[in-house]
């Protein structure tokens, strides 16, 4: 007997249908799983055979056909375990095919038919609803993300009987409650720029890069305060809006790192990867692509201490998702695009001792130790670096202050300003802020006042800049003028700009 049973996996960062045809004949005993599924997949037979048996449900001693279509498309992971077992029983006459055709299952069956919670429940959801389905069940340890998609009734089974109990009529399930993204919620963060002495003109870089979304570098001396200064970036950055707030969720729903979330990410995301992690790990990777550090700081920070230790095959790789806001992953099995706008953060100290231009303390690196240092970071991708600022030693008075900085709230004030100006400059494009423009949006929206353009040709003649680093600075300095309020560039705010970005040249 023949059933068809619908269910859902993911593709890159969305959801995927998958028709689950079961066919049930007479022969010799045998259970078999078609339409490229991989290893994961392949055990669904033994979790889907133990957890039948175990809910006092009949496993049919026949010949079982599962086909899993699109029968082109890797399948991964366990969440077909669920509409699997329902084929099988649908096939076998325990249930009817129209008790399930508006549904989608979507789950990890345990040996006893309890229904375990699986990554990537989010995108799959999203996309049942999108393609009209009425109906999904997902595991109850899903509930959280369940709740924030309107428009299909969720449902959550403890365990298969359960299932099988509402499919028939005998115990209905209450429809899942929804819950609003409320991604204007103030976000409390442990760490604040009050708690910071001094270093005003790193404050200052910080500020322009959240403003405009610019990438940024840090050279100081160990312990001058670039990690502290990194790890209070997120703080001062706009809330997410309900769209971001929900493309990020998806994202740590598929890398699984919502199975403890209660609730929709609200803060944007601060990753900060060891120094020892591989290209793979950082820009994505596997034989199906998962997303990687880059795709897991969207719409967030991206933190890279130690930046020189990191290996050049990685840091190249960080060129094109820091280019064009996403990257690419091409595999045998499949070829995925994943979103990776995000700010670029780095911190490294002058040289391999850490004491180069230290005023307190001498350098004991050779010079050729200096310049190998030096040259494990590229030109192009330092080009594709905004901001580059030198973060001094502090003086004992700076750290005795018992005068407070401005805390973490002013500062995020004058930046929600900014980029609001830069939403409205740039309604009716994907763009959101000043480091996305391309030539054409500079053209249109980063008029210089005559002194301005003349400084910036005697800027670029003498210090010999690239087209890019040309480009790059007329964006940071439309930032600094949108924290002044003020809809033309002046040779003020281009001079700032440049100095921002050439003064570890000088």
């Amino acid at each position: 007997m023949y059933a068809k049973v619908y269910g859902e996996t993911t593709c890159g960062i969305n959801g995927e249908q998958i028709i689950v045809e079961v066919d049930i004949s007479n022969g010799l005993p045998s259970f078999d799983i078609v339409g490229l599924p991989d290893t994961s997949v392949k055990e669904s037979r033994e979790r889907v055979r133990a957890a039948l048996k175990n809910s006092g449900l009949i496993f049919p001693m026949t010949r079982i056909t599962v086909n899993l279509a699109p029968a082109d498309l890797k399948k991964d992971g366990s969440g077909l375990d669920l509409p699997i077992a329902v084929g099988i029983l649908v096939s076998s006459g325990v249930l009817q095919q129209e008790q399930v055709d508006d549904t989608i299952f979507v789950g990890e069956l345990a040996l006893d038919g309890t229904i375990r919670q699986i990554a990537g429940v989010l995108p799959m959801i999203l996309h049942a609803r999108d393609i009209g389905r009425k109906n999904i069940v997902i595991p109850s340890g899903n509930c959280a993300e369940g709740r924030l998609v309107d428009g299909i009734d969720v449902l959550i089974p403890a365990s298969l009987l359960e299932l099988v109990e509402h499919l028939r009529g005998e115990k209905v399930l209450d429809v899942l409650d929804k819950e609003a993204i409320c991604a204007a919620a103030t976000s409390v963060y442990d760490v604040d720029f009050a708690e910071v002495r001094g270093q005003q003109v790193v404050k200052r870089a910080l500020e322009i890069a959240a403003a405009g979304g610019h990438n940024i570098l840090m050279v100081g001396s160990p312990g001058s305060g670039k990690t502290m200064l990194a790890r209070r970036l997120p703080t001062i950055l706009p809330p997410l809006t309900e769209a971001e707030a929900l493309e990020v969720t998806k994202i740590y729903s598929i890398a699984g790192l919502l199975q403890r979330q209660e609730r929709v990410m609200l803060e944007r995301p601060f990753r900060s990867p060891h120094h020892t992690i591989s290209s793979s790990a950082l820009i994505g990777g596997g034989s199906v692509p998962r997303p990687g550090e880059v795709t897991l700081s969207h719409h967030g920070v991206l933190f890279l201490d130690e930046f020189p230790e990191f290996s050049r095959t990685a840091l190249e790789v960080l060129r094109q998702p820091l280019e064009d806001g996403y990257v690419t992953i091409s595999r045998v099995q499949a070829s995925l695009t994943f979103p990776a706008n995000f700010i670029m953060c780095t911190a490294q100290n002058p040289c391999p001792c850490g004491y180069l231009g230290d005023k307190k303390r001498e350098c004991s690196c050779k010079q050729f130790e200096i310049e190998r240092y030096h040259r494990k970071l590229s030109g192009p991708l330092l080009d594709r670096i905004d901001l580059q600022v030198y973060v001094p030693r502090l003086e004992y008075a700076d750290l005795q202050s018992r005068e407070a900085g401005e805390s973490s709230a002013v500062i995020r004030e004058r930046v929600i300003k900014a980029r609001q100006l830069q939403l409205l400059r740039l309604q009716g494009t994907n763009l959101y802020c000043n480091a996305q423009m391309g030539r054409r949006e500079l053209n249109k929206h980063c008029q210089m006042e005559a002194a301005a353009e003349k400084l910036l040709a005697k800027f670029f003649t003498a210090l010999g800049l690239s087209a890019r680093s040309h480009d790059r600075i007329i964006k940071v300095a439309r930032t600094i003028a949108d924290l002044d309020g003020s809809d033309i560039i002046t040779a003020a705010h281009l001079a700032e700009a440049v100095q921002l970005r050439t003064s570890l040249n000088s």
